[in-house]
């Protein structure tokens, strides 16, 4: 008999899916039973289910389509809010489905039995609860279209048990088009009056532009046009970083001196980025509410644009399609290299910045610039969230098809599953990933994977003993009193073998020259980095 888990794996498969993230449950041992037929489909086992999260972050922004992770309910689907908070914040399509209860024991408070349309009200684009085989299908075809549409993120999708073996005669779902908003001629024709004439024009680019297409539109127009490319947060691989037109990223905090050149633009034209805090550096650039300068905002979601900032021009457009609207200049743009010289000098001062050098251990920076010399050229780059990654972001020149997977939201634990995730997806690319001790400890698990698959990523581990990122904010609110930032480890060389990485430890500056002999090796690596917490910097 075909059953409602038939038919959700047969869907998956239709609109493209071909791997999902899991960790078992008895509540959905409907779903894992579809699967077990099903080859066009990898089932990836987990062993945590915010590391199965991570897992399909990671992949969704490697393929564009929505990740896909399977738990079961109350505890598991606890351990995934995390990545349905990332999805949210990293504007990355995610479907979550979870195991429930029986039909006939929902709202009972049976055993861990959760409402998730409250759980995840505040975080989902949408939550959804299949109390009715035959609302399967409208649920699916929502579920695509809410994951995909406007700003991408994450919908949450309840399946009762019993539900999952009911008998269902639907068709498996084909994929919609998705619905793309075009940019007015006349929206066109304005944005092409201001770039002809503009001295201090500045494109800010972000998440929409997260696609082969998108690069490609977005270093077309600034060549075209003549104007400098700022990314927004963690959004380093948008545009090569050694281009005379890259103006930086926008950091968690960037220079002064940085941020009074950009002061300086006019017209900011910000294309598929979100005006959040960061990316704003605090809600001050632009200016709140009406910004000091013309401001143009494309997005392809309505409700980003005009938000927090008076836009003096809003385009609700598919990020790439825009800007090849725009065209090319009918005549030379102004000489503009100056402005393009100033911004470059700022960005090229910040990249240079380094920390000093500790009494014991290692600079991590030290590191970061010699695994950002030796980069292959197709190389992804996972990072972890703290203070360790902030020279990975400024220093290293990333260019595609080079790829940097980092979490807009912050969230330590994303850099091992992503590498995993990238790993898997990607098997013949370098794979390198950059964690420290704490977030390794959180979802380090998860290399048990890369064991299985026989991945060779390069694991590189900065060592200080304690959550360096909230220990500097703590010595600097509250010095001489150090309390809860500090642990103690685990011998991480002998857990990275138990994994079957070969690894390594760097303690001196000297150490650095195996790094390019270990990063040509076709087997996994960990790098263990005898780091300091005095060399450690902000980003």
């Amino acid at each position: 008999m075909r059953r409602v888990g038939d038919f959700i794996v047969e869907t998956l498969i239709a609109h493209g899916v071909d791997r999902l993230f899991c960790v078992p449950g008895e509540s959905y041992l409907g779903l894992l039973d579809a699967l077990h037929d099903r080859p066009e489909i990898d089932t990836v086992v987990c062993r945590h289910e915010g590391g199965a999260g991570f897992m399909a972050l990671a992949d969704a922004r490697l393929t564009g389509r929505p990740g896909v992770v399977c738990v079961s309910r109350g505890p598991g689907a606890c351990n995934a809010a995390i990545a349905v908070h990332t999805a949210q914040q990293d504007a990355t399509p995610l479907i979550l489905i979870v195991g429930q209860v029986a039909a006939g024991d929902l709202r009972r408070d049976a055993f861990q039995e959760i409402d998730y349309g409250k759980m995840f009200g505040g975080i989902a684009k949408w939550t959804a609860e299949i109390a009715d085989p035959a609302r399967a299908p409208e649920t699916l075809l929502r579920a695509f279209r809410v994951a995909t549409g406007g700003t991408p993120g994450p919908v949450v999708i309840a399946v009762p048990e019993d539900i999952l073996t009911a008998g269902s005669d639907a068709p498996a779902l084909a994929p919609q088009r998705s619905p793309r908003a075009a940019p007015a001629q006349g929206d066109v024709a304005a944005l092409r009056r201001w770039l002809e004439n503009a001295e201090r024009p500045l494109l800010l680019a972000g998440s929409a532009l997260e696609s082969d297409v998108g690069r490609a539109a977005l270093l077309r127009f600034a060549e075209r046009w003549r104007v400098p490319v700022a990314v927004s947060f963690r959004r380093q691989d948008l545009f090569p970083n050694d281009h005379p037109l890259y103006a930086g990223a926008m950091q968690l905090a960037n220079p002064p001196a940085q941020m009074a050149v950009m002061a300086e633009a006019d017209p900011l034209l910000v294309v598929g980025a979100r005006l959040g805090d960061i990316t704003t550096q605090g809600y001050a650039f632009p200016e709140l509410v009406r910004p000091r300068r013309r401001l143009a905002h494309i997005h392809p979601d309505a409700n980003a644009i005009g938000t927090h900032f008076a836009t003096d021009l809003g385009i609700i457009s598919d990020a790439p399609e825009a800007l090849d609207a725009i065209g090319e200049p009918d005549a030379r743009p102004p000489d503009r290299s100056g402005w393009i010289g100033r911004l470059a000098e700022q960005r090229r001062a910040l990249a240079d910045r380094r920390a000093p050098e500790p009494a014991d251990g290692l600079a991590f920076d030290r590191v970061v610039a010699a695994l950002g010399r030796q980069l292959p050229d197709d190389a992804i780059v996972t990072l972890d969230a703290g203070a360790f990654g902030a020279p990975a972001y400024r220093a290293i020149p990333f260019r595609p098809p080079q790829r940097m997977l980092a979490p807009i939201s912050g969230a330590m634990g994303y850099g091992v599953p992503a590498a995993v995730a990238a790993g898997l997806r990607h098997p013949g690319r370098p794979v390198v990933c950059l964690v420290g001790d704490g977030g390794l400890l959180m979802t380090g698990a998860e290399l048990a994977v890369a064991r299985e698959r026989r991945l060779p990523l390069k694991v590189i581990v900065s060592e200080n003993g304690a959550y360096g990122s909230i220990r500097l904010h703590q010595e600097r609110l509250y010095p001489g009193r150090v309390a809860g930032t500090g642990f103690v480890n685990p011998d991480i060389e002998a857990l990275g073998r138990a994994f079957g990485l070969e690894a390594t430890r760097f303690e001196r500056p000297e150490d650095l020259e195996g790094m390019r002999e270990i990063l040509a090796r076709d087997t996994a690596q960990m790098i263990v980095v005898s780091s300091s917490l005095s060399a450690a910097s902000g980003g």
